[in-house]
């Protein structure tokens, strides 16, 4: 084993690291990197392309947000506490589904965004508990999932406030569970030792909605008014759409 190959599981088909610095180790060694960012990121990319509309990553709502929006000729999502006839897109899932669809979203996240815009020269799928099968699916298709073309899963996790450190979120690891079981069911593989630790995991829960609703990030969504996006998060394999990173856009 080479040096750094510990870091890149290298030697499976099927691998789990976490968040941008997990990305940014496993991207360049990868045929095809999933990002996975339950609540919200990645579920509000399934819910917009599933109504036609494509999605520009970005990683933070600030002024360059908007400037990057106005050069792409494409709406603005805002924060969640912040929608308006004006401007009725946020992350919210929810708040999306029930504004018109724009042609173009810019989609502010400074996790599933975020990695989106950190890796290159690698194709990048938006996976969640809405589309596991789909994506799967769709990669093994590529002829990807082996360990010559293996595939990277980042759960994204989320942020300790006021600290900038990586809080390794629950409801990540148990989709980054699900998109491990749906390919290897499609044949994928070999697992690296991440990769079965989160498939177990995902197997063994009974009731999967029912466990992310009572986790951390969740009842952080309750508290906010916003405990409806974990109802659409949790809606198991709803859609045959797998949102591909092209051009700089989520597209299906």
């Amino acid at each position: 084993m080479n040096t750094g190959d510990w870091a890149v599981q290298c030697g499976s088909g099927i691998r789990v690291e976490w968040g941008r610095a997990g990305a940014r180790a496993l991207g360049p060694h990868s045929a095809a990197l999933v990002i996975v960012d339950i609540l919200s990121f990645t579920t509000t990319v399934s819910v917009a392309v599933d109504a036609g509309t494509a999605v520009l990553p970005y990683p933070w709502r600030d002024d360059g947000a908007k400037e990057f929006a106005a050069r792409h000729d494409a709406a603005l999502a805002v924060g969640r506490r912040v929608i308006s006839p004006q401007r009725p897109w946020s992350l919210s899932p929810t708040a999306l589904r029930s504004a018109p669809a724009p042609h173009r979203l810019v989609l502010p996240s400074p996790n599933g965004s975020a990695i989106a815009a950190a890796v290159s020269g690698v194709p990048v799928v938006a996976a969640c508990l809405r589309n596991p099968t789909a994506v799967a699916a769709w990669l093994t298709r590529q002829g990807w999932g082996t360990a010559d073309r293996p595939i990277a899963i980042i759960p994204a996790g989320e942020q300790w406030p006021g600290q900038g450190a990586v809080r390794p979120a629950i409801e990540d690891w148990i989709g980054a569970g699900a998109i491990v079981s749906a390919l290897a069911h499609e044949g994928a593989g070999p697992l690296s030792a991440e990769a079965v630790a989160a498939r177990t995991l995902y197997e063994a829960i009974a009731d999967v909605p029912g466990l992310i609703s009572e986790c951390a990030s969740a009842r952080q969504l309750v508290y906010m008014g916003f405990g409806n996006d974990v109802a659409v998060a949790t809606e198991m394999d709803a859609t045959t759409r797998v949102p591909v990173l092209v051009d700089g856009k989520f597209v299906a």
